[in-house]
């Protein structure tokens, strides 16, 4: 018997209401992609000095398209 594949967990994107600094959208996405906050924030920061209203519009849909944990 293999008990390897039965006990898998499904990840669910949600805002990481804890750790938030504005909605939470870079906290969640950090943990649910298992990386570092700051490396995803930086990332938005800098996504959004170079792209301010591609950036702005996406983490504006997030916040609201994103339940809450």
């Amino acid at each position: 018997m293999e008990y390897r594949n039965s006990y898998r967990v499904k990840k669910v994107l949600t805002k990481d209401v804890v750790h938030k600094k504005l909605s939470g959208v870079c906290g969640g996405i950090a943990k649910y992609y298992n990386v570092p906050r700051l490396l995803v924030r930086v990332a938005a920061v800098c996504a959004f000095f170079m792209l301010p209203v591609v950036t702005g519009v996406a983490y504006i849909v997030a916040a609201v398209l994103i339940p809450n944990r």
